[in-house]
């Protein structure tokens, strides 16, 4: 400070001092070419962008490449992208092109062959099923970069995606049960649920995750008696808090599945089997011991199931019956309502995508966003994910050390 007429100054208020410069830093936006191509699996019915998604992103300045077809499953036909912006292609070779590839189900090693290199993969990658090491090196040689869906991570350090599917796969198998318990489709003619004066069918549930805490609402929802299973302790008290009621729950133990299984009416399977050697919760001789015409919808079957007497079916074949009890035991369920999931699958990738975008490209947008870089598994065509690099013997290299290195 110094005097004025006896008044202190600010010299740097006066302007007298050098002051140090204020640049605006202003990140480049980057306009990029997106791809959806055709999922060709046949229990996929889902597709990644909705019409509504694809405006958005043409807004923005992004262009929409989707391979004719790709939306008829979940009722998006090609017309409704095409008045949103995109271009309507029947050459699957061109969707490849792009500089960003969605893709519900893991794409076909033909596929990846039809891939530019550098390309960025957004799809589901499942990991403890992948047999073929091919798959791994042909996305390497193209310098890929492959993300998870399945494992990226929001600001909770939540997995949005899987909650979404869990959530609508818990829904769905409440109702597929009240569907095949009813006369219309060859069941015993019972409303799941209750009503005044009925005793209200039994509904028994094992696991205490996302898909089961959808069941228990649902089912509760319908007025039906709801009993849970569950390894953890701790996950039995969450799962009670989160539905805000005290359901009856339990410990897995053979004699009480048991005896609360002669009593069911609708079993649903919601417990993940990660063994190698895997143990069913549910042995054969528990199912014969179950009424005729009660129903067991296995949602684990995703993961090899948790039901000894379960075997996966399609949607187009989707039950059998044994030993009296009607199985559902089809992979996938959200796709069953290819549409709501679609929706929610579009509400994880699209703000993604437009922050990407924002952000100048995917490199600055993972080195700003951990929960994405966490479903990375390859980026530029080096291997991030250590249980895939050990189990086919290639090289792997952590991505946060790849961060700081480009």
């Amino acid at each position: 400070m110094n005097q004025k007429g006896g008044t202190p100054i600010d010299l740097r208020r006066e302007g007298l001092l050098p002051q140090e410069e204020m640049l605006e830093i202003e990140t480049k936006k980057q306009e990029m070419v997106i791809g959806i191509p055709r999922e060709d699996a046949e229990r996929e019915s889902r597709v990644p962008l909705t019409p509504e998604a694809v405006e958005i992103l043409t807004g923005h300045g992004h262009q929409l490449i989707i391979e004719t077809h790709a939306g008829d499953a979940a009722n998006y036909p090609d017309n409704q992208y095409a008045e949103s912006g995109a271009l309507i292609t029947e050459s699957r070779k061109d969707v490849f092109r792009a500089d960003v590839v969605l893709k519900i189900d893991p794409p076909k090693i033909r596929d990846i062959e039809m891939m530019k290199e550098r390309l960025v993969l957004i799809s589901s990658f499942q990991a403890r099923t992948l047999t073929d090491r091919k798959y791994i090196e042909t996305l390497i040689r193209k310098r890929v970069t492959a993300i998870s869906m399945e494992r990226i991570r929001d600001e909770h350090m939540c997995f949005p995606l899987i909650r979404s599917m869990s959530g609508i796969a818990g829904n769905t198998a409440v109702l597929v049960a009240g569907e095949y318990l009813s006369n219309v489709r060859g069941g015993k003619g019972v409303m799941l649920g209750g009503i005044t004066g009925i005793t209200p069918t039994e509904v028994v549930i094992l696991g205490a995750g996302t898909v089961a805490e959808f069941a228990v609402r649902a089912a509760l929802g319908m007025g039906a008696s709801v009993k849970v299973f569950d390894e953890s302790i701790q996950r039995l008290r969450r799962l009670q808090s989160a539905v805000g009621t005290n359901i009856p729950t339990s410990i897995f133990h053979p004699k009480v599945i048991e005896k609360a299984l002669k009593s069911a009416d609708v079993v649903i399977g919601a417990v993940r089997n990660d063994g190698d050697d895997p143990s069913f919760f549910i042995t054969e001789e528990m199912v014969m011991g179950m009424k005729k015409g009660s129903v067991i919808v296995d949602v684990s079957i995703d993961h090899g199931g948790c039901v000894a007497t379960s075997e996966p079916r399609t949607q187009k074949n989707p039950v059998f019956t044994k030993h009296g009890v009607v199985h559902y035991c089809v992979p996938n369920i959200p796709s069953r309502v290819a549409r709501t999931a679609s929706i929610a699958i579009s509400n994880v990738v699209s703000p993604m995508l437009k922050n990407m975008g924002r952000l100048g490209g995917l490199s600055l947008h993972l080195k700003a966003d951990d929960g994405l870089r966490h479903g990375v598994y390859i980026y530029n065509g080096i291997l991030t994910n250590h249980s895939i690099g050990n189990r086919f013997g290639i090289p792997s290299k952590d991505i946060e050390l790849l961060m700081a290195a480009f």
